[in-house]
């Protein structure tokens, strides 16, 4: 069976992520990756920044986890039983909905689509108080917004023409964003010569 393609939904917090990925993995028979999830259940984290009451990941720690669950495995070598591709090798199955609010750590070979939400800083703002964050990580998250850090760092790290950017202001926008990408992840399945 081919290997299934991953998806990353990025953006700043409090924009939708985790909400639309949780339900894009529902949808599309796929595995929710939460990775803010995931440094903390797997303290991949280096300090605790009281200031904006959040982990400090550990950049390598992150990427060498992330690398094990999304990396596409090498090929086997028929004559080398131990080589990397084998059974038990790193390299996931595919098939995950990755959300984080960072592409630091991420690779292009690692996702077939990649998505950034944004959203009115006006509706960020009310997201943000309703979750109690302090007054500097509103303030931080906000201006990382207004200046588009995420969709630039994505592009970075993906090309801009592997990047969409898709509005997360309300519900709506949520079920027009589900819509976009279930189709855009069907078009990815699709064998190549139908594509053409």
């Amino acid at each position: 069976m081919a290997r299934r393609p991953n998806i990353l939904v990025t953006g700043t917090p409090g924009v939708g992520k985790s909400s639309l990925s949780a339900q894009l993995a529902q949808e599309l028979g796929l595995q929710h990756l939460n990775v803010g999830e995931l440094i903390k259940k797997e303290c991949l984290y280096t300090a605790w920044d009281e200031e904006l009451d959040c982990s400090v990941f550990d950049e390598e720690l992150l990427e060498q986890r992330l690398s094990e669950l999304l990396a596409p495995p090498a090929p086997e070598a028929p004559e080398a039983p131990g080589a990397p591709g084998a059974p038990g090798a790193p390299g996931g199955p595919g098939g995950l909905v990755v959300d984080f609010h960072s592409c630091c750590c991420m690779r292009r070979s690692w996702f077939g689509l990649v998505f950034v939400l944004r959203a009115d800083t006006e509706v960020l703002y009310d997201r943000l108080q309703a979750r109690l964050y302090p007054p500097a990580k509103i303030q931080q998250n906000l201006q990382a917004e207004i200046f588009q850090v995420l969709l630039d760092e994505a592009r970075e790290a993906f090309g801009a023409p592997n990047v969409q950017q898709l509005p997360s202001n309300d519900i709506h926008d949520f079920h027009r964003n589900l819509q976009t990408i279930k189709q855009a992840y069907q078009r990815l399945l699709e064998p190549r010569s139908a594509q053409n």
